[in-house]
């Protein structure tokens, strides 16, 4: 694709700005800030990585591995603000994800451990992990503002802190990963999935690209359920104090 044809296909960019305007529905100045930012975005990430592969240093790999992390744990802590110490949870959340992954990607020699495998596999890792983090934090916040009566009520009964949030953590981690679960049932019938889809497109047997799409699917379902766990029980105990109460400090952020 030359830069010509990539000018075309901002057709596509003119067409929802139309019916924006057509329909007073408001989204122009979004949807012209995100055309643009995905543009210089992706352009410099593409030479970044260009260089990052023909250098092949793990420096370099480490860098980018980084960056994608900061980038997530900025994106997803303004969900979890009202959580005390939620940056650190995120990294720590993002870093041992990554970790386990490529732990066991490259560990069992499933994929090599090249720049041009390990930063494409990581960024759809940390990218997932980020996502699944701010519905999981988006839904326990709320879950923890209005079961708060019963938090409450169950510590006064005695309750520790996991016995009081339990139901609404177990029903934040449900409703976040239901998503990935529920889209990987229909996987092929409802979608062709985006790394398949490119491997075609760029002449890749289709069953060696259906292959590394399932390999990518198993990864994301597991990520999907660890970053909500682990986000989750490193979260919870910063709702109370050392005496077991509960702490409404977040309840006063959040209104």
């Amino acid at each position: 694709m030359t830069y010509l044809t990539l000018s075309i296909t901002l057709i596509f960019v003119v067409i929802p700005l139309l019916l924006s305007k057509t329909f007073n529905l408001g989204l122009e100045k979004d949807t012209i800030i995100a055309a643009i930012r995905s543009i210089i975005q992706l352009l410099a990430v593409g030479y970044v990585l260009q260089f990052v592969f023909d250098a092949e240093h793990i420096i370099y790999i480490l860098l980018m591995i980084a960056l994608m992390i900061t980038a997530a744990t900025h994106n997803a802590q303004r969900k979890g603000a009202s959580i005390k110490g939620i940056i650190w949870k995120l990294v720590v959340t993002f870093i041992f994800i990554e970790l386990l992954t490529q732990g066991i990607l490259l560990g069992l020699d499933i994929t090599p451990a090249t720049a041009q495998y390990i930063i494409p596999i990581s960024g759809m890792v940390i990218g997932n992990s980020m996502v699944l983090a701010i519905l999981f934090l988006n839904r326990f916040t709320s879950e923890i503002t209005n079961q708060q009566d019963e938090t409450e009520l169950i510590l006064s009964l005695g309750g520790t802190p996991k016995q009081a949030i339990h139901r609404q953590l177990v029903t934040s981690i449900k409703a976040s990963t239901i998503p990935t679960i529920e889209s990987q049932k229909t996987i092929g019938l409802v979608q062709l999935p985006g790394m398949m889809s490119g491997q075609i497109i760029a002449g890749a047997d289709p069953v060696q690209a259906v292959m590394f799409q399932l390999l990518i699917l198993f990864l994301l379902l597991t990520t999907a359920v660890v970053t909500s766990i682990l986000l989750g029980y490193l979260s919870y105990p910063t709702l109370f104090n050392d005496r077991m109460q509960f702490l409404d400090d977040h309840l006063e952020a959040e209104n």
